[in-house]
């Protein structure tokens, strides 16, 4: 089947970004933004053909812009930018990620507002084309004055130095290049600074992490459907004229997936009538209310994303016809909105984590003492929850907001930053933590919906059931859980249970 086609330059969404990524998209520039990109290099041109100072095209950097640079030195001075600049370190970014880096710069420079050249433009849309993905250090960027560090490493792969990936290979930049029938790109006046200012390192680990949360937060109404049925709990609390008196979207969307998993539960029935308890615990009950408030934030931090990927962010700008200085590369918005969604996840691991004690507890009807089929001489699911808690613990502390701080850097003159890359990069650790504790709840609360047998839980409930256990089979006796929670902490992750998840929320 051929792909699919996104014109460079066009409106993403999160979905088409992951796509195009992920090369499920066929990227095509067009003539269109060819000629966006020529009309804003003419202007681009006009400005250096004046003599008067523009920052980064015939001036130095950060505090240095001050300093103006002879023409004939101009193209030395965007080659020493990006060798100077790719100072990252740590572990490299994920493949995805980095192709991310490229395909969102690429898509930025096509909307013809940064003055570079076409040849620079159609050098990277094949690179992206081609599959030659830069290998790119995780830490070092502030979020300000764009991802500087990080997308240098992405720049000197487009003039061949540094390491990529290349068909499943790591080489050197000048190697891949040469195989797919590209030379090293020399790059002009204001083409390194191009390449380098702007938030698409933030953006790509930022917006795979937002897309993974989505996933997570979907599984967590199934494991929370299957924690209450498990512990025979009741599902009064989830009922539509509740919702209707606080409407929220997210609560609203919440109580109708929960409502949907459980509809039909014969668990249910069999306690309906004469159970002596009134209410179920807050992690049970005000499932909507929770899970729905984290919905929420989750579906601002999109909107907060989509924006910034239909943004330049790139700086000096061609705008109304000349050449503008900005900081339109300042990742604040984005550092907020990754705060803002990992703090939503880890009170989705929070309520999840509690609802896993109280299905390990044992203490429901039918249930038994950590699940264990013979309490005592084993010890059944007693450690899983301890996993769990250290997890969720672990994300209280990544919690903390990146964005609450700054340090100065370029001599002050660069003196409050964003922060933006490490949100994105620790909000990525959050939804890795909370999907595996969503994981943990849902293996646990099908653990225990086997005492209930041969009653079903919801037709939801049990679709979902049948996905994990295609995967995950039911244990019967102690056992290494370690394999099962994390193929299920996988399941999460790549959206195994989407299908049977109601689309609506």
């Amino acid at each position: 089947m051929p792909l699919s086609s996104f014109k460079l330059g066009s409106r993403l969404t999160l979905e088409s970004f992951a796509r195009a990524a992920g090369g499920d998209l066929k990227v095509v520039l067009t003539s269109a933004a060819l000629r966006r990109v020529a009309a804003a290099r003419r202007v681009l041109e006009r400005a250096m053909a004046s003599g008067k100072p523009v920052y980064g095209v015939n001036t130095g950097f950060g505090e240095l812009a001050s300093v103006m640079i002879s023409r004939e030195r101009l193209a030395a001075v965007q080659r020493n930018l990006v060798l100077s600049h790719a100072c990252g370190v740590g572990e490299p970014l994920a493949p995805c990620e980095a192709r991310g880096i490229l395909f969102l710069r690429l898509n930025e420079l096509s909307r013809g507002c940064s003055g570079v050249r076409l040849s620079l433009v159609r050098h990277l849309s094949r690179m992206l084309s081609d599959g030659i993905i830069p290998l790119i250090p995780s830490r070092g960027s502030v979020g300000a004055s764009g991802d500087l560090a990080s997308q240098a490493h992405m720049a000197l792969a487009a003039i061949g130095e540094g390491d990529v990936l290349y068909r499943g290979r790591r080489m050197p930049a000048a190697n891949a290049l040469k195989a797919a029938g590209l030379k090293p790109f020399v790059l002009a006046e204001k083409e390194g600074l191009a390449l380098l200012n702007g938030t698409q390192a933030m953006q790509s680990v930022g917006g795979f992490a937002l897309l993974t949360a989505e996933r997570v937060w979907r599984a967590a109404n199934l494991a929370c459907a299957a924690s209450l049925d498990a512990l025979t709990g009741t599902p009064a609390p989830y009922a539509d004229a509740i919702s209707r008196l606080k409407p929220h979207p997210g609560q609203a969307g919440a109580a109708r997936a929960l409502r949907r998993l459980l509809a039909g539960s014969e668990i249910r029935r069999s306690h309906a009538a004469g159970d002596p308890r009134v209410q179920d615990s807050y992690s049970l009950r005000c499932a909507p209310q929770v899970h729905g408030a984290v919905f929420d934030r989750l579906a601002e931090s999109r909107r907060v994303v989509e924006i910034e990927m239909r943004s330049v962010t790139d700086n000096p700008l061609v705008a109304g016809g000349r050449v503008i200085s900005g900081g339109n590369f300042h990742g604040q918005a984005l550092s907020f909105a990754f705060d803002s969604a990992a703090g939503a996840l880890t009170t989705l691991a929070n309520i999840s984590e509690r609802r896993a004690f109280q299905v390990t507890a044992g203490i429901a009807p039918r249930l038994k003492p950590f699940l264990a089929r013979d309490p005592g001489v084993e010890s059944g699911f007693m450690i899983a929850q301890y996993v769990a808690a250290a997890l969720a613990s672990e994300n209280k502390t990544l919690a903390h907001p990146a964005s609450a701080d700054s340090v100065p850097t370029s001599a002050n003159k660069e003196d409050f930053v964003s922060m933006g890359m490490w949100a994105a990069l620790k909000f990525k650790k959050v939804v890795w933590n909370a999907a595996q504790v969503v994981a943990i709840e849902l293996v646990c609360a099908a653990q225990a919906i086997e005492f209930h047998r041969p009653l079903k839980s919801g037709r939801g409930v049990e679709e979902g059931l049948e996905v994990l256990r295609s995967r995950v089979k039911a244990a019967r006796g102690d056992e290494v859980l370690s394999g099962k929670l994390e193929t299920a902490r996988e399941m999460v992750l790549s959206g195994a249970f989407d299908p049977i998840l109601d689309k609506r929320e």
